[in-house]
């Protein structure tokens, strides 16, 4: 698969009126997944944000059966090939709009599916770590959206735009109080002695899938996981660091600007035990 391909409201189209108020304001929510084997990998999971984070902007989500509907029917005109492995983004918008800030009073949300290849990972992310750089872009402190998936990723654009250095696979995003919030394009996860910690996102901050997905697994092996304010120095003096998405999966960080930081085969492991594979060449 070369192409990026596009599903609006049930329709293959490439486009959205100008007057949709996810374009005109970023007035919408969105997910990113992974398609594997024709299934989309932690579906139950990313609805259920999905419903949380339309329910935090006041929109409702479309029902689960629906979009479904709406996917089968995306596919069902894709190549046989790029049924089995891709990206999937879901966008869900407020819908159609006058000018100006406020919402209708009835909206009909917009729906759209865009799949895309699947990124071709080297393996050496896998077995080596990868390197994070810290932006100087700051999150901005707004508990109402923080932890939402939603269309205005500014801060996001502005900072993943500093990584000029290739030996830099994310960049690391920091609070205006200079506490580590997340990577740029995923979540962190950091391991003291035997006790694991991940950043709160009471006031800025993605609250990824894959994020949920440890947590939830930690849950289950009776270990809480604490989420609590993370300072850049615990961060480096850390046992063992990862981050997290739904496309690359686990990824353990071996480098923090120019520090090396203790390493082991943590990120290995999760991934083994969340049956959360990546091939290098998927």
């Amino acid at each position: 698969m070369t192409t990026v391909r596009y599903c609006v409201n049930g329709k293959l189209v490439a486009g959205v009126s100008p007057t949709n108020r996810g374009f005109a304001y970023g007035d919408g929510i969105f997910r990113t997944m992974r398609l594997l084997d024709g299934e989309l990998v932690d579906w139950p999971l990313h609805y259920q944000t999905l419903v949380a984070d339309c329910s935090k902007i006041q929109m409702v989500c479309p029902s689960a059966e629906f979009l479904m509907q709406e996917f089968k029917y995306f596919m069902a005109s894709a190549e046989a090939n790029t049924r089995l492995a891709s990206v999937i983004k879901i966008i869900i918008t407020r819908g159609e709009g006058a000018r100006g800030y406020a919402p209708p009073a009835i909206c009909e949300p917009t729906r759209v599916f865009v799949q895309s290849p699947m990124p071709v990972y080297p393996s050496e992310i896998y077995t080596q770590g990868v390197a994070l750089y810290t932006c100087q872009t700051r999150l901005a402190y707004q508990p109402v959206l923080a932890g939402i998936k939603h269309l205005n990723r500014l801060e996001n654009v502005l900072a993943r735009a500093e990584l000029k250095d290739p030996r830099f696979f994310d960049g690391l995003l920091l609070d205006y109080d200079n506490q580590v919030i997340e990577a740029v394009s995923g979540n962190l996860f950091i391991r003291k002695a035997d006790t694991v910690f991940t950043p709160a996102l009471d006031s800025c901050g993605v609250a990824g899938v894959m994020r949920q997905k440890i947590l939830d697994w930690y849950k289950t092996q009776g270990q809480a996981v604490i989420v609590a304010p993370i300072d850049k120095a615990a961060l480096l003096d850390a046992d063992a660091v990862v981050v997290v998405n739904s496309v690359y999966g686990i990824l353990q960080v071996s480098q923090i600007d120019e520090q090396r930081l203790a390493t082991d085969d943590w990120a290995g492991q999760l991934r083994l035990r969340l049956n959360y594979g990546v091939s290098a060449d998927a």
